[in-house]
Order: C-alpha cells, then structure tokens, then sequence
C-alpha cells in the first residue's frame, strides 16, 4: 500500500499507553479508510487522542467520510462547506510539490521558454510576422527580453526554495503569461497548465513548508494549511486526465485513427511481440490512453486504487516523454501523483532517512503550528485542550474563509467550462481545433499538409505573383489556424509595400489531411484574407467545411496501399465543386497518373493545352516538369489519388547498391579490376572525411556522406546507458551554458551599454561554444534543435 497507517507513523514518535491501544487501532482503522479528495485533519485530531490519558469512546465514522474524508453534513449548509474546505491541513506535501515545481519551471525556461535559443525566437530589427493573442502585444527589444526571462528564472528558484514566497510567485507568473500571450504558435496544453499552477500557488501557503520564509518567520514554519489548497489542486490535475479522456471519445480516436504512427516507434515493442502493428495502435495507443485518462483522476483519490494508477500514469508520463518533445510536462505531471497521497507523508518518508540528514531534510516532527488561514473548530471540553501539546483555540468564520471557498468553487467551475467555451469563441473552430491550449485537446488529431500555396496581387496594377510558404515568419501552425492566417496576411500585407507590391491581396491555398483523411482545403482559396472578416465570437466564413462524409474510404486507402510496391507513392485527394487544384509535377516524379475515385472531374496538361473530363474509375498520366490542373466539375465532392514513382531516387539507390556490392568486394580483395579516378574514394575507411571532400562523382559522394551517417546512427543506436547519459548531459550543460551567457551578455548591455562591435562578436562565439561534435556548424546545429532551419 502507497500509504503507512496513521498510528504506524505515531509508533515511532509518541508511545501509546496500553489503556489506549483500542483508541489507538481504531484511529489507524479509520485513517486506512479515509479519500484523499478533499483530505483530514487526522495528524491534529491523533495528536490529541495520543495525549489523553484516559479512554474515550470511539466515535463511528459513515461509510461516506470513511471513502472521501468528509460527512454528508459537511455539504449541507455554506457554513459546513466554508468550514470544510478551510479545514485545517498538513503543509508537507504542498510544500513537496511547490519545491518540484519551481524545479522543473527553471529548468523549464531554459528549454521550451526559450531562453538558450532567445536571440533566434526574437529577432531583434528583422521584419518577423508574430501571432500574439492580442495585437497590441509585442516583444521587447532582446536585451530587454532577456531580462524577462531573467525575472521569471528567478521567480521559477524563489519558488523552489520558498523564499520570499509571494514575490517570487508575482515574479514567475507575470512574465510567464506574458511571454504566453505573447506567441499563440508556441500554446500548448501544459504550457497552459503551467501557467494556471503558477498562479494557483501565488494564492495559497506553499511556504509553510521545508522553505526559507519558514526559517526567516518561525510564525509560518510548519503550520497548517487551508484544505482548499489541495483541493484545487488535486481538482486541476482531474480536470487534465479527465477532460483529455472525454476529448478522445471523439470517434477518429475510438477507430484508431488518430495517433496511429506511434505504434511504431520502439517503445510499443514488447506490445508488438503478441499483437500485430495495428492491434498495437488500436488496443494499446488509441484504447489504452483513452481509458487511462477517462479513470486516472478518479483512482487516483482512493486508498484501494492509488497505488495500480500510481504505476500507470508514471509508465505513461515515461512514455510520453520518450515520443513527444514535451519539455518538463511529463516530470510535472509525476510531481502532482504525490498531492493525491495523505497530506503527511512527506514526514513518514524522511523520518526513514538517517538521524545525521535530519538538519537538511524537511521536518518529521507531527508538531503542527495553528494558522490564522484556517477554521478550527469546537472539537473538545477546555480541560482536555489543556492537556493537549499543541493546542489550536477555535476561530471563528471570517470573511477570509469565505473567500478562498468562493475562489475555490468558482475556478473550478471555470476551469471545467473552458474547454466546452467554443460555442462563444467561435472564431477559433477550425476543424474541432477551437481554442487548443484551453481545452485540453492532448494529440487528439494529428495533420499532415500536402500543399500551400501563397498567391499575392498587387491591388492597383494587378500583377500576380507568388510567396514562400512561411516568409517572414518562424512559425508553420498558422496553416492551421484561422486567427492566425488572418494575422499572418495582415502582416504580409503590411511588408510587401516595401517590396514595390501596392495593396496586396493575400490568398491561400492550404491542403490537409486530419487523422489520415483525404487531402482537402482548409481555407477557401477565392477570398482575401487582407479584407476578410474574423471575429473570435462568430464562425469563420472563409472556413471550408471537414468532408466528413468521405471518411469511410480511410479504411479503403489502407487497401490500396498495401497493395502497392515500396517504390510507389501515393496521394489521395478530395475537392470542392467549382473548385481547382493547380498543381506542378517535379521532373523528379517521372511516373505520375491521377485516378479518379469519386464525381467528375476535368484534367488541364497546361503545356500541351490538352482538357480531359474523367469519370469515376478513369486515370490520366501527367507529364513530369510542367504545371497541371485538376477541376471538379461534378456537383458533389470529387475523390481522386496521385500514384508517382520518384525515379530519380530510385535510380540513386540502385546506383547505392552497386557501389555497396563495389566496396564489398574490394574490402575482400576480389575485385581485379582498376578502379576508375572517380570510384578510387571508395578504398578509403568509412571514416575517412577526406574521401568524402576528395570525391568527384557527385553520386560517389552522396553514397559516402550516407554510409558516415548510417554509421554516426548505428553508433548512437548501439551506445550503453552511461553514454546516452552522458551525452544527454553534455548537451544540456552547452544548452543552458548558452542562455545564461547570452542573459549576462543582455544585462551588461543595459547597465553598461553596448561594447565594441567586435567585442560582441567574440562573447557570442563563446557562448555559442558547442561539444566537439557539433562544433562543425553550431549555427546550423542550434537552429536544428529550436526548429528554427527554415530560417
């Protein structure tokens, strides 16, 4: 069991005379019973029991309060309701968790905050498109953003160790939501909910406990806690496990349609030694995290259940940090587990440790001190309170009290209706995507995006031209997102000017697949999104409808592309009536033909200036290196596939596997022939860069630059466990080293001013030292690992 009994714990502290062995079995009888949903106020009531000298009547406990912790009559009235939730609480486990949080939140803003990879996220004077929540919100300069990050990194260390408690909690949380608010591309659920613990625990006594407030004010060290501390807590984490659950009985989900790539990643393979690949997906992956989520907030508030769902959600936090970069979420969620726990174990845990630690561990002594932030009541006559140790006088209701249950029951409210909010914020309904960081929507849909194409026209001459897709921008969610495209062409529509283009008008045609569906338009391609109207509180016209009706061929798609070669590609389409599909075929696609499924449609060979009408079951071959269009003239939805061969990669590898079979040889010394200049780099070892560079052929040098990284990769692979630490520590050291030189960098600059040109440069190349393997190209590397190559 996760928990020792109450009286296990008071063995050890407080003998118990045998005229109260009695009382005393009943009381561990009764705290082996009692829920963690809202907690008691057993460590307060036991203490007392202990010290009374003289037997009393145990009192009998309803099944009710024996299961959750709390009576029936505690919900009767507000004032049983205020006095409950006020209920006076051991600090230790909130005092646990506040220490792990500001942990993981200062590792945290080094990582996914940003703050080694700053001067690349901001940008400081280049012309970057940027999707705030609010418009009028823009960064800082860098060196001032950089104080920012400063301000929350220390606010983050404040928390951990409980000093100065509020300020470090005002610190944190006011960067934090501005740097949220700040870029909608970088939201995310736990990014949301690391913002809403912030600032839950900037309201609540997180110091009370193991901090340095405590040893600076001996009145708050140790005391007890208000129970509505926990109980939003413990109510927050719920919410996270159960929302997710109910989002994923959406039916894509239930089919197994999803996240069905995950089931081949090597994690699920022990699953994959009994069940095939697509049981795997559907049982494990789909199955197994829906009912996970649906039940892990309900079990984990019971005593009979916490210790199974405390083995699952640790080995699915685990996992989830193995196959998703999710920065510190997996690590905070394995922090919360804890707060489900008795409030007290903390206590019985470093009480095992031994007696030399106990000056650096957090206290074990059951000694609470009374708080003024909690509701004591009437519990026993004046001369048994008097022989208590530490008694606590009753206090009265006051207004204090009333206030956290109204904050309480209120943002639990809020919290609940949030992710269901998107009947009101209807501008962010893009295909069931709504407000995503809100809603707890965790890997519900995944994307894939085929086609995007950007098309401008100069509003006085009428010249058309086309854009890069992402031009001026860091970010790729904008393709997926109505608010932000909105953002994105009012932003370009404000940089083209200066580009000799005159009141541009902006359209996109963006192509996605959600949850292994048929390529389709998200957005309609014939409006302007410069003039177009966008509002969060009504439905986006220029939104195209989800084909929801073409999803049953997702099961026929599985057919058709098991029955192809491994080098045949293939890609399925679905368009609107009256709509095209402009599309241009690489030379490197020498074998292309389009297959109708479903409707009309009507095929341009631009080049050749030649219309074909096909109908369902027809296909038409398209020339390679020139520009096509496909029209749906059908009055329903048209279906239809491309099948391609990349010839050009298919004659490479062949031409791979000839010099493979040439090395082979020659390593064996049964080749006899001379080898021509061009294939003489071939004798050089594998690691050998030289033959590489030295390489005329430019197939000999694909050929060698692949077997060095095959090699690279095989080595990786193969490493132990004491090398994959290693090299994961090496590469966060340079990681975090880089922030805070930059960071000291931007603090010198604003207190002393800027130094020579020259000087700066030098500081920036030391801090963009990297490990000697990636010290080839760190520009190269750094923009890898932020995402950021496309710049």
């Amino acid at each position: 069991h996760v928990h020792l009994g109450e009286g296990e714990q008071r063995k050890d502290l407080f003998p118990v005379p045998k005229q109260n062995l009695f009382k005393k079995q009943n009381m561990e009888a009764r705290d082996a019973t009692a829920g963690a949903f809202v907690g008691t106020d057993r460590e307060k009531k036991s203490a007392k029991k202990d010290a009374a000298p003289k037997a009393v009547t145990p009192q009998t406990k309803s099944r009710m309060e024996k299961i959750f912790g709390f009576k029936k009559e505690d919900l009767c009235c507000w004032e049983s309701l205020v006095a409950l939730l006020n209920r006076p609480t051991d600090p230790a486990s909130l005092g646990i968790f506040r220490c792990l949080f500001g942990l993981l939140m200062a590792i945290d803003v080094t990582q996914e905050r940003g703050l080694s990879h700053l001067d690349y996220k901001y940008l400081d004077g280049a012309p970057v498109c940027r999707f705030p929540l609010f418009n009028f919100l823009e960064p800082l300069p860098l060196d001032w953003m950089y104080l920012v990050y400063l301000v929350m990194f220390l606010g983050a260390l404040g928390i951990m160790v409980g000093c100065f408690y509020r300020l470090s909690c005002l610190m944190f949380i006011s960067t934090y939501w501005y740097i949220f608010f700040l870029d909608k591309t970088a939201w995310n659920n736990h990014s949301y909910l690391y913002g809403l613990i912030g600032f839950q625990l900037a309201i609540m006594d997180g110091n009370r406990y193991w901090s340095v407030d405590g040893l600076r004010k001996p009145s708050i060290r140790n005391a007890h806690v208000p129970l509505w501390n926990y109980t939003l807590l413990r109510t927050q984490i719920f919410i996270v496990y159960f929302i997710a659950g109910v989002k994923k009985l959406d039916a894509d989900w239930v089919e197994g349609y999803s996240m069905s790539y995950l089931a081949h990643h090597w994690l699920f393979d022990p699953f994959k030694v009994i069940l095939p690949v697509e049981l795997v997906s559907l049982l494990v992956v789909h199955g197994g995290g829906l009912v996970l989520d649906l039940t892990a907030g309900y079990l984990l508030f019971f005593d009979a259940t916490r210790p199974v769902v405390f083995f699952f959600v640790s080995y699915f936090h685990c996992m989830n940090s193995q196959l998703f970069s999710i920065g510190m979420f997996s690590y905070t969620m394995l922090a919360t587990s804890p707060l489900f726990c008795y409030a007290d174990w903390p206590r019985r845990f470093f009480a095992r440790f031994p007696s030399f630690l106990r000056g650096v561990l957090p206290l074990t002594s059951a000694e609470i001190q009374p708080s003024t932030s909690c509701l004591y009541p009437e519990i026993c006559s004046s001369s048994e309170c008097r022989e208590t140790q530490n008694p606590a006088k009753p206090s009265k209701l006051r207004f204090k009290h009333k206030l956290g249950a109204v904050f309480t029951i209120l943002y639990i409210a809020e919290q609940f209706f949030m992710p269901y909010s998107h009947f009101i914020t209807k501008g962010y309904n893009n295909w069931t995507n709504g407000l995503y960081g809100y809603s707890w929507d965790m890997m519900v849909h995944s994307r894939s995006h085929q086609h995007v194409k950007i098309t401008y026209k100069d509003g006085k001459t009428g010249e058309i031209g086309y854009l890069n897709p992402g031009v001026f921008t860091q970010s790729r969610r904008w393709k997926d997102h109505g608010d932000m495209l909105k953002q994105y062409a009012t932003c370009l529509s404000g940089l083209l000017p200066h580009y000799n283009i005159s009141d541009p008008e902006i359209y996109f045609d963006i192509w996605v697949s959600i949850n292994e569906r048929f390529q389709q338009r998200i957005f309609d391609p014939r409006v302007d999104i410069v003039k177009a109207e966008w509002s969060p509180f009504k439905a986006n016209p220029w939104l195209m409808p989800l084909l929801v009706d073409l999803s049953p061929w997702r099961t026929k798609f599985q057919e058709i592309e098991g029955s192809l070669d491994n080098q045949t590609e293939i890609v399925f389409i679905a368009d609107f009536p009256g709509l095209q599909l402009e599309n241009f075929v690489s030379k490197d696609l020498g074998n292309t033909s389009i297959h109708v499924l479903q409707g009309q449609v009507n095929v341009e060979i631009v080049d050749e200036k030649k219309n074909s009408t096909l109908q369902s079951g027809d296909q038409i071959q398209v020339p390679a290196g020139g520009y096509h269009k496909v029209y749906t003239v059908s009055e329903s939805p048209s279906c239809y596939m491309y099948v391609y061969v990349n010839t050009t990669e298919t004659v490479l590898l062949q031409n791979f596997t000839k010099l493979q079979e040439l090395q082979e040889r020659i390593r064996n010394g049964t080749e006899t022939e001379p080898l021509p200049p061009e294939l003489q780099p071939l004798m050089a070892a594998d690691d050998d860069k030289e033959a590489e560079v030295n390489a005329t052929d430019p197939v000999v040098q694909l050929f060698l630059k692949r077997q060095r990284r095959m090699k690279e990769v095989k080595k990786r692979r193969e490493a132990g466990v004491l090398e994959r630490l290693g090299r994961f520590a090496v590469k966060k050291y340079y990681t975090i080293r880089r922030g805070f030189l930059m960071t000291a960098i931007a603090i010198r600059n604003l207190v002393l001013g800027l130094p020579p040109v020259e000087q700066l440069r030098r500081e920036v190349a030391f801090a963009n030292m990297k490990e000697p393997e990636a010290e080839a190209n760190p520009d190269e590397t750094l923009r890898n690992e932020v995402g950021h190559a496309e710049l």
